[in-house]
């Protein structure tokens, strides 16, 4: 008798540092910053740049944002963790046919995607499927991940079967926990007069260079306002977390607050849709430092409505993901054992 086909579901975000600490930061920074998905500047000509002014200065920064936010552990890693556990408790047991095991991983930091691979290569996994908690992709974000399956292929001698949800940026699902988690919020706290989807940015030369990122937020959001019936005078979109001198994706989130408060727009309600995991980007700079900007400069009132993180929408549609291609792996795998 044939034992249960092993299968294994990596459900992986882009990382963070061990610890609130600039040595912890620096080491995160170092390897994230290095990465030529990200920065695409000629590799010897960022190496100066980074060692010589990037780590020396910007880890002290990032490490008193950090501390803001930072419970038992960065909220990024708490609640991939919590989404994982969540998954496994979802599949393993409609799934009985496969010895199904689901794994965090991180590109960044850990528990980080090239250990969680070197891991697999010991259980020897009939299947893998990638799940990048990335709904819009980007050759800066999901990309990494394509990267290091890359890496780890040429290591292996027996191959298991690979499956990548590359994203799901218009999936009905993710429109309607969107929706529900505005209308959620508003049902207790009111609606603003603006509701602001901000998405992380990238560089517009990415995008002009193909990346399909900033056109799938656009999609994302207009899809999210259809199904919170708004019309275009009552939310926006707008790109967030710019580094460097060179122009990113617009409009940018910082001068459309500004903007509206000049015009004497009340009250904003912030929706990060591009961020399975509410993180430094959500907590820090969205709920934190825009909102002292939008307070700052006259208006009344800010809110941030929180990622989708642990909700039971989100969990059924990552759920809903993984188990489009567990059930093809059944007309798959199980049948070949049969024979």
């Amino acid at each position: 008798m044939s034992s249960k086909p092993k299968v294994l579901v990596i459900v992986a975000n882009l990382g963070t540092p061990d610890e609130p600490t600039v040595p912890a930061v620096r080491r995160f920074l170092a390897q994230f910053l290095s990465d030529q998905r990200v920065i695409e500047i000629p590799k010897l000509l960022w190496k100066i740049i980074l060692y010589g002014f990037v780590l020396p200065f910007r880890p002290k920064h990032v490490t008193e944002a950090y501390a803001k936010v930072w419970s038992k552990d960065s909220p990024m890693r708490e609640i991939l963790f919590s989404q994982a556990e969540s998954l496994r408790q979802q599949l393993t047991s409609k799934y009985a046919e496969f010895d199904l095991n689901i794994v965090p991983a991180m590109t960044y930091g850990n528990p980080g995607i090239n250990q969680v691979l070197i891991d697999a290569s010991l259980q020897q996994y009939d299947h893998i499927i990638l799940l990048p908690l990335f709904p819009q992709y980007s050759a800066t974000s999901t990309g990494p991940l394509y990267d290091a399956i890359a890496r780890w292929i040429p290591t292996q001698r027996n191959l298991p079967g690979l499956s990548i949800i590359r994203d799901y940026y218009q999936h009905p699902l993710l429109i309607q926990s969107l929706a529900n988690s505005v209308i959620e919020y508003q049902t207790i706290h009111g609606q603003a007069d603006k509701l602001l989807m901000s998405f992380h940015g990238i560089p517009q030369p990415y995008a002009d260079k193909g990346d399909p990122y900033a056109e799938r937020c656009r999609i994302t959001a207009q899809k999210v306002a259809k199904a919170l019936g708004l019309n275009h005078d009552q939310w926006a979109i707008s790109f967030q977390s710019r580094f460097g001198k060179q122009e990113w994706v617009k409009p940018y989130t910082d001068q459309v607050l500004t903007s509206w408060a000049e015009q004497g727009i009340e009250s904003v309600q912030v929706l990060s849709p591009a961020f399975s995991a509410d993180c430094l980007e959500t907590l820090e700079e969205l709920a934190i430092q825009n909102s002292e900007l939008f307070l700052g400069l006259g208006g009344k009132h800010y809110a941030y409505i929180p990622a989708l993180n642990n909700r039971h929408d989100h969990i059924e549609l990552l759920s809903g993901l993984v188990q489009a291609h567990l059930d093809a792996l059944k007309a798959t795998l199980l049948v070949s054992e049969e024979i």
